[in-house]
């Protein structure tokens, strides 16, 4: 082998070693930077763990209470609802019936109107109380003789009626109608009490009628008072032919002696 032969041989080995060394490298130079991108990273999560977390997202600054979510935080921060009012009792006050009349209306006829407040001896001076007055025609009489006439019931159909007569016959200036239970009535400042009730309801009358002015007068159509002496009983002619009785009583009362 010649000169030249070897210092071929000897570039060619040469250039084998380099080409060698080169291909290595770049896998050395890839770890170096793997590890310095690892320690990079681990830098940056401890800085991030060094530093605190902001309040609302999870972790509270200390002494200050977890906010928890963010929803949970805007609900925190909203203001407290005041109570609220006081609202009136659903309950309902106890509502008073109308008191049932106590008898069924049958009017009275004019002819029997006419001896009542003739033995009653009406003036215009009187002030007349008619107790059940059903349609009115009672005080509508008495008020044409020129005194101050009441009546009293408690069926508002009835007040509805005295009041349309009282009307019609142009004496409201001296008539008036009221809707009262009778037996709650002060009868103390009438001078002539007129009745067309049951016997019961006269007696149940006594103690309010016991309280009129001495000189005061009571009639009643058809039925009497029990315990109580009337001052006079006069009989009257129907127009068709059945036969009424009006029963004067005179205050104060003239009470029967009772018998055991």
């Amino acid at each position: 082998m010649c000169i030249r032969d070897v210092m071929c041989v000897l570039v060619v080995m040469a250039f084998g070693v380099a080409g060698c060394a080169s291909d290595d490298a770049p896998p050395q130079a890839a770890a170096s930077s793997t590890v310095d991108s690892a320690r990079q990273a681990d830098s940056t999560a401890g800085s991030a763990a060094a530093q605190p977390a902001s309040p609302g997202v999870g972790i509270a600054p200390k002494g200050q209470p977890k906010t928890g979510t963010a929803a949970g935080s805007a609900s925190a921060s909203a203001p407290a609802q005041s109570p609220a009012a006081p609202t009136a009792s659903s309950a309902t006050e106890p509502v008073e019936r109308p008191k049932r009349p106590d008898v069924i209306f049958v009017p009275t006829p004019d002819e029997v109107v006419a001896k009542m407040l003739e033995l009653a001896r009406v003036t215009s001076k009187d002030v007349v109380y008619d107790l059940g007055c059903g349609d009115g025609r009672i005080v509508v009489a008495a008020a044409k003789l020129g005194c101050l006439a009441y009546g009293f019931d408690v069926d508002p159909q009835r007040i509805k009626e005295s009041k349309e007569n009282v009307a019609k016959n142009g004496v409201g200036n001296r008539a008036t109608i009221e809707q009262k239970d009778i037996f709650t009535l002060d009868l103390s400042k009438a001078d002539v009490v007129t009745l067309y009730l049951l016997p019961s309801l006269n007696v149940k009358l006594i103690p309010q009628l016991e309280k009129l002015k001495p000189g005061s007068r009571i009639v009643s159509h058809d039925f009497d008072m029990q315990g109580v002496t009337p001052d006079k009983v006069e009989e009257v002619d129907g127009q068709i032919g059945a036969g009424h009785t009006v029963y004067l009583w005179t205050a104060p009362l003239k009470k029967e002696a009772q018998t055991e």
